[in-house]
């Protein structure tokens, strides 16, 4: 019998829209980037300043993807909306278990403390605000990537089950606009500053309501309840990539038979 063939749900389907869009939007950067500084050397924010619409489409996408995180949606995924009160289905248990809580700390060091790189390096004037600005859209192209492909946060250190249990899910956006602390523009800083409230609500919500965010009390996180499917999709990719690892491991053989 035929297996059933999993389409992907409309979040998932989302997901894949913001990562087309995104890595659009920083080939843009680079190719502006790259000729701002070979054909009149200048930096690539002078060249954004002259060209003010393109600041504000690219700032507008981002302050709408950020303000919508700050309420409930079912165009959203569940590992950003669990922290609501209209998404905690109680399970009847009170044992609130979030074993990745701990590991939040190491994570935010290491990324504090990469960062502080690049940020050590903008301050020698080595990297220019150009640089942080393609470093920050790189970001968002990798937070897509984490998502839908492969997540070293949640492989390396964080262990949880899928993005629906994600204990930082919400500080996506903190981290993707970090850069920008060093970039002293309006609009930078106000990115980076929305990022920060979107997140601090997180922890705070975290902190008031932790039941919401365990899947022992919290039958919303259980996988019957989730709206992505991810996990599913993920597995039919690497189902494909060991096909192809197969089919290429074959033909070599085959070549060096010849």
């Amino acid at each position: 019998m035929a297996k059933r063939k999993i389409r992907l749900t409309v979040v998932s389907t989302l997901h894949y829209v913001r990562l087309v869009y995104r890595s659009i939007l920083f080939l843009i950067l680079l190719y502006s980037y790259i000729r701002f500084r070979i054909d009149k050397g200048s930096p690539l924010t002078a060249g954004l300043d002259r060209r003010p619409v393109i600041l504000v489409v690219i700032w507008a996408v981002f302050v709408l993807e950020m303000i919508l995180r700050f309420f409930p949606s079912r165009y959203e995924s569940p590992g950003c909306q669990k922290q609501f009160a209209r998404n905690y289905i109680k399970s009847g248990s009170t044992d609130v278990d979030i074993p990745d809580n701990h590991a939040t700390i190491l994570v935010a060091l290491i990324w504090i403390v990469f960062n502080g790189i690049f940020g050590a390096l903008h301050m020698l004037g080595v990297l220019d605000d150009g640089v942080m600005l393609l470093l920050c859209s790189f970001y968002s192209v990798c937070d897509m990537i984490c998502i839908l492909f492969f997540c070293p946060f949640q492989s390396w250190f964080l262990k949880n089950k899928c993005c629906s249990a994600c204990r930082i899910y919400n500080w996506d956006y903190a981290m993707m606009f970090t850069p920008l602390f060093f970039v002293r523009r309006s609009y930078t800083w106000s990115l980076l500053v929305l990022s920060v409230a979107l997140m601090l609500r997180w922890e705070i919500t975290f902190y008031r309501h932790p039941e919401r965010f365990s899947e022992k009390t919290n039958v919303y996180l259980h996988c019957k309840n989730c709206t992505e499917k991810l996990c599913t999709h993920k597995k039919q990719l690497k189902t494909l990539w060991q096909h192809i690892e197969e089919y290429t491991a074959k033909k070599i053989a085959w070549l060096r038979r010849l």
